[in-house]
């Protein structure tokens, strides 16, 4: 009898096992469609980009100039929604005097494919190519930016280009530590396959870095920023914030605002 229980125990839990294997980014991504909005309704002006990556996905973007740009954001988003739920963000960099191109993954708003961890990769390297190649932008004018999982997608790029700077805005260590949290009875290591490393790759960073994070995050806990903060190389900043993981910045207010200001200030000195 006991030995039938522990066997129907060991069932379950492989079972739940592999559907966390096999349905990781649909656990993962949550990709929304619908374009609710563009920049042209807080009265920005914008040109819509179509992008092919390496791997000939069409990918859809924003570039949203500055007349008296101090530098381009490159934006990565988090796992939800789409481009069109990032206006607070773009009004925010444009008022500190940046342009900013921001992108939709594989499989968000107007772009084709299915995301997953390696199409977003390579999702950012032709967001980041565009702004080399086509827009003639030296690497020390892009500042990458990445938001939640956009954090992963961000520092993923970074360990292959050199920016001007990196901003991780609360950004877990890893996929796996983060799981860890979420599932800590499971053998979450054997099973994960998204990874998104940002811990290893923020150490091989040759820029500044700008680790903002909140005590009161309901997603990533404070902890993570501490651990990447703690990882990264100098020229370091660590800016805390108030407030949940999807609106702290908005709650935040100038505290906010002022920190990127001074971080920027600090890292692109001679164009302040």
């Amino acid at each position: 009898m006991l030995s039938s229980f522990v066997l129907i125990i060991l069932a379950l839990c492989l079972g739940v096992m592999s559907l966390l294997y096999v349905f990781q980014e649909k656990m993962i991504f949550f990709p929304g469609k619908r374009i609710v909005d563009t920049p042209g309704s807080i009265g920005l002006h914008y040109e819509d980009v179509y992008l092919v990556t390496e791997d000939d996905v069409r990918i859809h973007g924003w570039y949203v100039p500055h007349v008296d740009e101090k530098a381009t954001v490159l934006f990565f988003h988090g796992n939800a929604g789409n481009i069109s739920h990032r206006l607070d963000s773009i009004s925010i960099f444009h008022d500190l005097g940046l342009s900013v191109f921001i992108i939709d993954y594989r499989g968000y708003g107007r772009s084709e494919g299915r995301p997953s961890e390696k199409g977003t990769y390579r999702d950012a390297i032709a967001a980041w190519n565009y702004l080399v190649d086509e827009r003639r932008l030296r690497p020390d004018e892009i500042i990458l930016f990445g938001r939640s999982l956009g954090g992963g997608v961000a520092a993923g790029l970074a360990a292959r280009v050199s920016p001007a700077a990196v901003i991780l805005e609360s950004t877990f260590t890893s996929i796996k530590e983060l799981g860890k949290h979420y599932y800590p009875y499971l053998p979450v290591s054997w099973i994960a396959r998204v990874r998104y490393p940002v811990d290893e790759d923020i150490s091989s960073f040759n820029c500044p870095v700008l680790v903002i994070h909140s005590e009161q995050d309901d997603v990533v806990p404070f902890s993570h920023g501490q651990r990447l903060f703690a990882t990264a190389r100098e020229p370091k900043m660590f800016l805390p914030i108030s407030g949940d993981h999807n609106t702290g910045f908005l709650l935040s207010g100038d505290a906010y605002v002022e920190g990127m200001k001074r971080f920027l200030v600090t890292s692109l000195d001679a164009r302040y």
